[in-house]
């Protein structure tokens, strides 16, 4: 062997030297292959089934999002480039309804002289559709990077099909971004609208926002990045905070940039911060800022059994699922790596009653030398920073202009807790590493069985298939889950960009920069037609009924029903039945 060739044998060697704990430590994460789907549907595949529907208004990507569901009033409004949409849920191809909102000439033109994206950027994106009350709809789009706004007359019933623009376009400034590509969250409250998004052309002035508004406008300490540090807002909910409805907090999920105590690093990291809609900002100091904005971290990370942590920090989706108990409420995040060494995403849920716990917990508090992180000692001003004026705990306050000046300066300056938010289990329910795909967005359906009750998973992923996937308890440092199905969704392969689902249709709704589509939650005959191969799906909407894989109801009477969602065992469901599947599975 010559010298270069021993050269390159030693640099070989060394490389694997230094690759080797990496890779050992991503494989240890969950395996080395991702599970394989049980069933997979190519998009022509899925066209031919009787549970699926498909929408586009044409050939060219024009950046679709499910942006409300409706399921009183039977539609869905979709907004896109230049476009809104009302759909039919029931069948999202039958005649939906248009509205043609392009930006002016003029916008377009300016936005075209300021260098940005003709095709991307020079439109008008619609990224807001809030209902203001029951007849109109509150649209906004990013005009051209200059956003507009106006309101739309959907009728009082689906049946009159009224979908027109119903006034003249006002600014969209405060409501939502002038970029397209950067995202705007939203959510409308008693005809108010609150907004998570960039208010600048340049895109540096991140803010929560309250406008449309009697009262005075509020936002977000401007340019303070205590509050927020180059935010990726993903959405924005609503949620209750015990029986008083004063003590509602308006919560919005994000992803920030943040500086690590040497000042060098930017760490990327899932936020969840709150406010009180009813907040009217400060007498003296956050004057028409929020007084009660608070934040926590959202940890999503897996144990290895050496005590070192992988994180999932970026934060992509969340989905807030009801359940039985009424501080049950549950959040299920999807978070992918930010890591160099792998590509990789989790599913991770966390508990209502936990959130709470750390927002009621102590504040972050940096002191010393080295400005390190600790949980603040001192004095904690009355009422608690982060509480709601005329609430359970402050009867008596009617404004927070009442609040007392040491309450409205601590929260200027600590506007973070200290502890973090852990998922249930503190370990994701799903993790895929070393797949040649990301999970972009998520939808959860609450699915009774034979043998209890199963979380069932859509999880949207960036080549464009919606997975769906069951979570199984083990006794192992991570859950089981199966991919039941994966579906091809679109035509062409680009990411999910949301996903909204109606357990009451027993329908999903997926968009894409290619359009909307509309899927079943389930599809039982597709796994076969053997017993068997109905029992080894474990499908918690399927079971094998004396003659078919078909939809599986609690409530049915028909005694031959076979569904094993925990074990998936053919022989013993399926005595006396077609077990030629059996043999192949087992």
């Amino acid at each position: 062997m010559g010298r270069s060739g021993a050269h390159w044998v030693w640099l070989l060697g060394t490389s694997m030297q230094l690759l080797l704990p990496l890779v050992l430590c991503v494989t240890c994460i969950h395996g080395l292959f991702p599970p394989q789907p049980r069933v997979f549907l190519s998009f022509q595949e899925l066209q031919k089934t009787q549970s699926f529907e498909h929408y586009t208004l044409s050939e060219k990507a024009m950046d679709y999002r499910i942006l409300f569901m409706d399921e009183d009033q039977d539609r869905m409004y979709v907004g896109c480039k230049d476009h809104v949409l009302s759909m039919d849920i029931n069948k999202i191809s039958q005649t939906p309804l248009k509205i043609f909102w392009p930006a002016s000439t003029s916008k377009v033109e300016e936005c075209q002289m300021a260098g940005k994206d003709p095709t991307h950027g020079c439109g008008n994106f619609l990224r807001v559709i809030q209902p203001y009350n029951r007849t109109h709809l509150f649209i906004c789009g990013s005009g051209a990077y200059s956003p507009v706004c106006a309101y739309v007359n959907r009728g009082r019933r689906p049946e009159e099909q009224v979908f027109q623009i119903s006034s003249r376009a006002e600014s969209g400034k405060g409501r939502c971004s002038f970029n397209p590509q950067v995202n705007t969250v939203s959510v409308m409250l008693n005809q108010e609208l609150f907004s998570g998004m960039y208010i600048d052309f340049m895109g540096t002035d991140a803010a929560i926002f309250r406008s449309l508004t009697t009262r005075n406008a509020v936002r977000t300490d401007q340019h303070n990045s205590k509050w927020l540090s180059e935010p990726v807002f993903i959405d924005a909910h609503l949620i209750p905070d015990g029986s008083d409805p004063n003590d509602a907090k308006l919560y919005f999920f994000l992803r920030e940039r943040l500086t690590d105590s040497s000042g060098n690093t930017k760490n990327i990291h899932a936020m969840v911060a709150r406010v009180c809609p009813n907040d009217t900002g400060g007498q003296r100091s956050l004057v028409n800022k929020w007084t009660t904005f608070l934040k926590a971290r959202l940890v999503c990370s897996v144990l290895e059994e050496d005590g070192t942590e992988t994180h999932f920090d970026e934060l992509e989706n969340v989905f807030l699922l009801e359940t039985d108990h009424p501080k049950g409420l549950l959040i299920f995040g999807v978070f992918t790596s930010t890591s160099s060494v792998f590509r990789g995403s989790a599913v991770c849920v966390y508990n209502m009653a936990d959130i709470l716990t750390v927002f009621n917990g102590p504040f972050a508090h940096r002191e010393g030398p080295n400005f390190q992180w600790v949980a603040f000692q001192g004095r904690i001003p009355y009422p608690r920073p982060g509480t709601c004026p005329g609430g359970a705990f402050t009867p008596h306050t009617q404004s927070t202009k009442e609040f007392p000046d040491d309450v409205v300066t601590f929260v200027r300056n600590h506007p973070v807790m200290f502890n973090p938010i852990y998922p249930v289990g503190r370990k994701p329910l799903v993790v895929r590493t070393h797949a040649d795909y990301k999970y972009t967005s998520i939808a959860v359906d609450q699915v009774t069985a034979v043998d209890g009750h199963y979380q069932v998973l859509f999880l949207g992923t960036d080549k464009g298939t919606v997975q769906k996937v069951v979570v199984l308890p083990s006794n192992g440092s991570l859950d089981e889950d199966l991919i039941l199905e994966e579906l091809e969704v679109f035509k062409k392969q680009s990411p999910i960009t949301n996903l909204k689902i109606s357990s009451k249709k027993q329908q999903l709704y997926v968009s894409s920069e290619h359009g909307v589509s509309q899927v079943s939650l389930h599809r039982c005959m597709a796994y076969g037609s053997a017993c068997a191969d109905c029992c080894l799906a474990r499908d918690p909407y399927c079971a094998w009924d004396g003659l078919s894989c078909s939809r599986f109801y609690p409530t049915g009477k028909r005694r031959s029903r076979r569904q094993d969602i925990m074990h998936g065992n053919p022989l013993t469901q399926c005595r006396g039945f077609n077990l030629k599947a059996a043999a192949f599975f087992l």
